[in-house]
């Protein structure tokens, strides 16, 4: 069996597609499963149990012969929460617990980390462990993440493999119940619809334009492609870098959406709120090299051919993957 946790979520979800696509179908599907606006996401992927977050250990450790890859994904993503007890409690605890029983069960592990880590950027984006220590993530959500890193990094007991991830900013299928979270082409697609037109973020930075804040937008279907390839390689394990290796424009990912749609671009510009504005990244983008040199070679969706495939395959109806 392969554990999914946050299987009822964005990635989780995605994740799980994909697996079955590969031809597995002997999933167990753990996350809080009463939340109505997910059930769409999961329900209709093959997979033999679906546990509750909250029990899930207590199966674990009853059926852990029965398990040979767990993929954690479940965690809390709001960035804009500011409740440490709650990232404590959801990203760091469960993680910790999460890691405890695959080292003890001798079992794979995959775990999400985040770019958030990173913080402003001041030592660069690259996957290195020994720079984890000194990360300053920009809110409690980052903070959360980095603690994991950092505490895995100090463990002498390990699972036989493990790969933490650090996704940069995914977009896709399946996050339609992501409300403020969800991605901008989400969000520009449904301004587009309501409205004709799509408001981005004005700069606060003078060296960046209306709307020419950079992040490097992975397509979800790419972050599934590369935890499958980890979770066939299971070799070198560590903490890998997430993303396409380039940075691109929220102007250009908003045109990008117009396009899809078939409607000529037209976009204006509003204040950052102020409840992020001090905290708002400008500027990300993976450092690669560490993925592709354990042999990571499949090609990364442009943003072009991403926002392509969502916004005509799965936006245009809010279908699920």
């Amino acid at each position: 069996m392969i554990v999914i946790t946050g299987a009822a979520g964005f990635i989780g979800s995605c994740v799980a597609q994909y697996f079955n696509e590969q031809g597995h179908e002997d999933l167990v599907l753990v996350d809080d499963f009463t939340i109505v606006a997910k059930q769409s996401n999961w329900e209709h992927k093959k997979h033999l149990l679906a546990i509750d977050r909250s029990v899930f250990f207590e199966w674990f450790k009853s059926n852990h012969r029965d398990v040979r890859f767990v993929i954690h994904l479940g965690a809390r993503t709001d960035t804009t929460e500011q409740s440490t007890l709650i990232f404590k409690a959801l990203n760091v605890d469960y993680s910790v617990q999460m890691w405890v029983a695959c080292a003890t069960f001798r079992i794979p592990l995959i775990y999400a980390s985040s770019a958030a880590t990173y913080g402003l950027g001041e030592l660069g984006y690259e996957d290195r462990h020994d720079v984890v220590d000194d990360l300053q993530p920009l809110n409690p959500y980052g903070v959360s993440k980095n603690e994991f890193d950092k505490w895995v990094l100090e463990q002498i007991g390990e699972p036989p493999f493990w790969a933490g991830l650090k996704f940069f900013n995914v977009y896709g299928p399946n996050e339609y119940h992501k409300g403020r979270m969800a991605s901008v082409i989400l969000h520009t697609a449904r301004q587009i619809k309501a409205t004709g037109e799509m408001k981005l973020f004005k700069s606060h930075k003078a060296e960046y334009t209306d709307g020419g804040q950079m992040r490097d937008f992975v397509y979800v279907k790419d972050l599934a492609s590369v935890i499958y390839f980890l979770f066939q390689q299971r070799q070198h394990s560590g903490i890998y870098n997430l993303g396409t290796g380039t940075a691109r424009t929220f102007h250009d990912l908003a045109t990008n959406t117009f396009r899809a749609l078939g409607i000529s671009p037209n976009i204006s510009f509003v204040d950052t709120p102020a409840d992020i504005r001090d905290t708002y990244q400008y500027f990300t983008e993976a450092k690669m090299t560490k993925l592709i040199g354990i042999g990571y070679d499949k090609p990364f969706h442009s943003l072009e051919d991403g926002i392509d495939d969502y916004v005509k395959n799965y936006l245009a109806t809010e279908s699920i993957w």
